[in-house]
Order: C-alpha cells, then structure tokens, then sequence
C-alpha cells in the first residue's frame, strides 16, 4: 500500500443563502473551483487525472445527479476522465477526499481530484408523485434545501426531529450553556476576520467568474456575546439555539488535489499533507453532533498517534453546542481548534464542508509549522467522517 498525499487545495468565498452566489448555478460552482484547483498546476496534464470525486447532499436539482461528471465536463476535463458523486450529507466532500486517498493507496490511481458543491439557495423543492393518478386532493412541495424530507412513518419519532431540537437536547445532556456557545460564535467570527485580514485565505479561496463576492458572506466581526444574547432560541421557546450560534445556509464549493507519492512529477508541486488516518462513526440520528469523539478517536488509531500528538484541529461548526461538546470529550486544548475561522463565521454549505476543513488543516499545518492534525465533521442521521493529516511540507515547531 502506498501514501496518499494532499498536494494542493481551494475554495470558492462561502455566500450567504440568497446572497451573492446565488445566480450561480451547482455545477458551474464546482466546475469553476475544480478548474482554478487544475490552473495552479500547470505542469500536470489534465488527462493524467484519474477520477474526479465530488460531495452534494442534494443533487435533485441542476447537480443532474451526479454533479462530479457534471463539473468535470464543464471544467474542461477530457472527457475520458470519469467523475462520481458521493453523498454522506454534511460530510460528503470529507468523504470524496477520504475516498480518493483509499484509491491512491490501494493503487487505483495516482491522481484524483476531490471536493464538493451546494448551492443551498438554489435546491428545489420536489413534489412527490401521487400513489395513483388524477388524485382531487392538494399537493404539498417539499424544501431540500436542510434536513429531513418525505420522512418515512416506519422512522422513530425521536429519530426525525429536526437538526435544532436534536443539538438542544444534546445541550441537555452536557449542560452546556448559552453563554458558552456565544463565546464560542463570537471567537468564530473573530478568527475567520483576522485570518482573512492577515492574507490566510488568500491562496485558498478563488473567485467565481462573473460573480464580486471576494470573501466569506457570512462573518460579522462586530459580533459580541452581549448582541448574540438578544437573538431569540430558534427551536424552542426556552432554548439556547439562536441564528447566531449555528452555522447559517450556503452555498460555496471546495476542491483537493490528492495523490501518490510518484505523482510529485506529473504534478509539478511536492506534497502539504499525508492522509495518516481516517475515521468514520455511527449512533443514534438524534446525537449526530457527538459522532465526531469516536470518528477522530478511530481515525487518530489507525494513524498510530494519540491525541497528545495534535497540533491542529479543524472540526466543523454545525453547531456550537456539538462543537464544545466534542472539545470537551476530546480534552484537548481549545485554542488549537479552528484557528482560522469556523463554520460558524464562514459557513456551511453542506456539500463543500468536507473539503474546506481538510484544506484549510493542511495549510494551518504548512504556515504554523505543525506536524499532526484531525478534521472532523459530523453529519445528519447520526454520522461524522475524520481524518489525520501530517504534515509533509517542510519542518516543524516541535
């Protein structure tokens, strides 16, 4: 088995739902990042990609599909290079790059192409079709742009209530406080500003063609847990759950380069970061927001390394209440996760998240000199994806 490696990765500026990516289309969004991601290597012969692999939650509307040949083709791939999608919601993107790095070590390929896309604006809504024809009653559409849809009756209840109601009673569960999860919003927005302002995203966000936005839509550095405060809980009455300390709707796309030790020479640039692990973990659909602590312990296992040796986390901020709930379980320092900005701040478009955590890990690692991170994410249903990069791009601090 070979080493799978991170040699380059991007990103399109996050925009707000309804905001200024929302006349750009899914597949032209990936296709503009996969092809800026190509443009950076000049060297590598396009041909010479072996897969392109990208992550949606959606897909029912203009992703036709199956979004990966989709960008591929309006990317200027050659047409005799294939593309998938895969679809693990939340972590999808997480899991096209997890999934590229197992064809790199298993000998598949040496170059593939990673990342995902939603335009959370733009999902339709569908309109299921009668149980037989010309029915005299009324139709109902349904929204896919979040969460659960067309729920089958056999489901539990206590496994279908909505994404809110679930990380409220993982609030419950841990005590964790309100003040606590507009502390930690705020330090989201503050982060993501100041890496913005210090030129960090610089190299990893591309323009989209035709479109002004430069940066992150949705970070509000002016944020303050005393304003956060005022916001009213958005799921229940008494809740802590506000507007203000979950991730907003986005849309966006993210885009990795991944390969084989040997494929330095047809791509022209030496490797960021070596895939040293991967995690996946499953439980209840109402406790997908702790199903990280297990995805990153197994993850963190297989890498033959131990929490102690982590440097650099990036966890995806569905919410901040199953954010700190995981930090806290981890019993890592704080101040290592998500230096740059979260999810909070920057956003989530479900499809891309994946993609934008473990690209921005591997450049945290490069700039800061670190040697090990995780990435994690968790993901509807009861899931979350991780992985552990060591860095391979020059020395380290320690």
């Amino acid at each position: 088995m070979s080493d799978a490696f991170v040699y380059d990765s991007v990103r399109t500026p996050f925009g707000r739902y309804n905001g200024g990516l929302a006349a750009v289309r899914p597949d032209d969004l990936a296709a503009g990042a996969l092809k800026a991601l190509l443009e950076r290597s000049p060297g590598l012969d396009t041909a010479a990609v072996e897969e392109v692999i990208l992550g949606n939650a959606n897909g029912a509307g203009e992703e036709n599909r199956n979004v990966g040949r989709m960008a591929a083709l309006l990317a200027g791939l050659p047409v005799s290079v294939p593309g998938s999608t895969v679809n693990r919601l939340c972590g999808s993107s997480l899991d096209a790059a997890m999934g590229a790095s197992r064809m790199i070590e298993t000998g598949d390929a040496e170059v593939v192409v990673a990342g995902g896309v939603e335009s959370m604006t733009r999902a339709p809504w569908v309109l299921p079709k009668p149980d037989r024809a010309f029915p005299a009653g009324h139709a109902t559409a349904v929204s896919t742009t979040l969460g659960w849809r067309l729920v089958n009756p056999a489901m539990p209840a206590e496994w279908t209530v909505s994404l809110g109601e679930a990380n409220e009673q993982l609030r419950e569960r841990f005590g964790i406080s309100r003040r606590r999860q507009d502390e930690f919003a705020v330090r989201s927005h503050r982060l993501a500003h100041a890496a913005w302002e210090a030129g960090f995203y610089d190299e990893l966000v591309v323009g989209v063609p035709g479109v002004p936005l430069t940066r992150d839509e949705g970070i509000r550095p002016g944020s303050t847990a005393e304003t956060l405060a005022g916001l009213k809980p958005a799921f229940r009455e008494d809740g802590t759950i506000t507007a203000g300390n979950a991730s907003p709707l986005n849309d966006g796309a993210s885009a990795l380069l991944i390969g084989s030790a040997a494929a330095a020479a047809t791509i022209g640039r030496e490797p960021l970061a070596r895939v040293a692990g991967r995690g996946a973990f499953a439980l209840e659909p109402q406790s997908f927001g702790y199903a990280p602590v297990q995805a990153a312990e197994r993850a963190l296992a297989r890498a033959g390394i131990g929490w102690a040796d982590i440097e650099a986390i990036e966890l995806n901020e569905a919410f901040a209440v199953q954010s700190l709930a995981c930090v806290d379980a981890w019993k890592v320092d704080p101040e290592i996760v998500n230096t740059r900005g979260g999810a909070i701040a920057i956003g989530h478009p479900l499809g891309a998240s994946g993609g934008r955590i473990l690209g921005t890990l591997a450049e945290v690692l490069r700039r800061d000199g670190l040697r090990w991170g995780v990435a994690a994410i968790c993901i509807g249903v009861g899931q979350a994806l991780a992985v552990v990069l060591e860095n391979v791009s020059g020395s380290w601090n320690r």
